[in-house]
C-alpha cells in the first residue's frame, strides 16, 4: 500500500456517488433562455430528494442545491475541540445557519466572487429555498476535483505530489489578491476546470460575519494544510513547507502573525496519537500541528517568512 495515498479507491470513488452524476432530463437539444432556468429550478426542487444534485438541461450540466438542514461547517469534531482548547478562534467551525438563510449566503458570495473576477459557478436562477448554478466543466468537458489530483499525485512520489499542491496554494493566493476570501478551502472545494484554472465552490456559509479579513484569509491556508497535512507529512515535508513559506511571504504582516499564533497554540496536538483507532480526524490534526511545529519553530525559514 502506498503510504502517501489517503482513503485511495474508496475515498475517490465515494467523491462520484450518487449526488454527483448528472440526471438525464431530455433527450433533446435544448439551449435554455433566460426564463428556463428560473421555471426549471421552481418544476424540479419539489422532486429532488438529496440536498445538491446535478442534472443535465441538453447539453448543459447544472446544479441544484436545496435548503437544508442547519450543519456543523468543517464537519471534524476533533478540530472543534482543538480549537476550544488553544482558543484558536480561526479554527472554530463557522456557524451554517442551514435552510434559506445557507442559499441566500451561497448566491451572494458565488456573485461577489465572480465580480472579484475568480473562476466561481454562475448563478443561474434563485429561489428562496433552491439555487441553480452553473458547472465549472466546459463544451462537455469535466473539470478535476484537487483532492483527486492529489491522490493521483501521490502515487507518482513526492516532486508530483508538490507540483500539484502548490496549485492549490496559488489559488488561495490568487482569491486573497483580490481581497476575498473561500469559505472552506479544503482540497475537495477546489476543481481544476479543462483550461486549467482553478475555480471554488461550496460557500454556505461565510467567514466574514464572525471574523475579520485577516482572520479569513489565514483560516484558508489553515483549511487548505488541514485537507493535505497527513500526505504532506508522509511525502517531503521539508520541501512542502518552502512552498509553504514562499507562498506566505506575499501576503500581509496580519495573515502570517495569525498563522504563526496557530502554529504555537496547536504545539501540543503534536503528541496526540498517531494510530488509527483514535480516527482520521486525529491523524489529520496531529500531521497539521506537526508540519506547523516544524515551520514555524525557532528560526524556521526565517528569511522566507516576509516580504524583503
Amino acid at each position: 500500500m502506498n503510504p502517501l495515498r489517503r482513503g485511495g479507491s474508496a475515498r475517490l470513488q465515494s467523491a462520484k456517488g450518487a449526488a454527483s452524476a448528472p440526471a438525464p432530463l431530455d433527450t433533446q437539444p435544448f439551449v435554455p433562455g433566460p426564463g428556463d432556468y428560473a421555471e426549471f429550478l421552481r418544476a424540479a426542487l419539489p422532486k429532488q430528494q438529496k440536498n445538491v444534485a446535478s442534472h443535465r438541461l441538453g447539453s448543459e450540466r447544472v446544479w441544484l442545491k436545496k435548503a437544508g438542514p442547519r450543519h456543523g461547517k468543517w464537519g471534524y469534531r476533533v478540530m472543534a475541540a482543538v480549537a476550544r482548547m488553544a482558543r484558536l478562534d480561526i479554527i472554530k467551525p463557522v456557524p451554517n445557519p442551514g435552510g434559506e438563510a445557507a442559499i441566500a449566503t451561497e448566491a451572494r458570495r458565488l456573485r461577489q466572487l465572480a465580480a472579484a473576477g475568480l473562476r466561481v459557478p454562475a448563478v443561474l436562477a434563485q429561489q428562496p429555498d433552491g439555487l441553480l448554478i452553473s458547472d465549472l466543466g466546459q463544451s462537455g468537458r469535466n473539470t478535476v476535483v484537487l483532492q483527486e489530483k492529489l491522490d493521483q499525485a501521490a502515487s507518482a512520489g513526492p516532486a508530483a505530489l508538490l507540483a500539484v499542491w502548490r496549485e492549490g496554494l496559488a489559488a488561495i493566493a490568487r482569491v486573497h489578491v483580490h481581497g476575498q476570501h473561500l469559505s472552506q478551502a479544503f482540497d475537495r472545494n477546489l476543481v481544476q476546470c479543462p483550461d486549467g484554472v482553478i475555480g471554488y465552490i461550496d460557500f454556505e456559509d461565510d467567514p466574514s460575519e464572525v471574523m475579520t479579513l485577516a482572520e479569513c484569509q489565514a483560516r484558508d491556508w489553515l483549511s487548505y494544510l488541514h485537507s493535505t497535512a497527513m500526505m504532506l507529512e508522509a511525502a517531503a515535508p521539508e520541501a512542502a513547507g518552502v512552498h509553504w513559506h514562499a507562498a506566505l511571504a506575499e501576503v500581509g504582516d496580519e495573515v502570517r502573525a495569525r498563522i504563526a499564533e496557530a502554529a504555537r497554540r496547536m504545539k501540543w496536538a503534536q503528541r496526540l496519537p498517531a494510530s488509527r483507532r483514535w480516527g482520521r480526524d486525529t491523524q489529520r490534526v496531529r500531521a497539521v500541528a506537526r508540519l506547523l511545529g516544524r515551520w514555524h519553530g525557532a528560526g524556521a525559514a526565517s528569511s522566507g517568512s516576509r516580504k524583503p
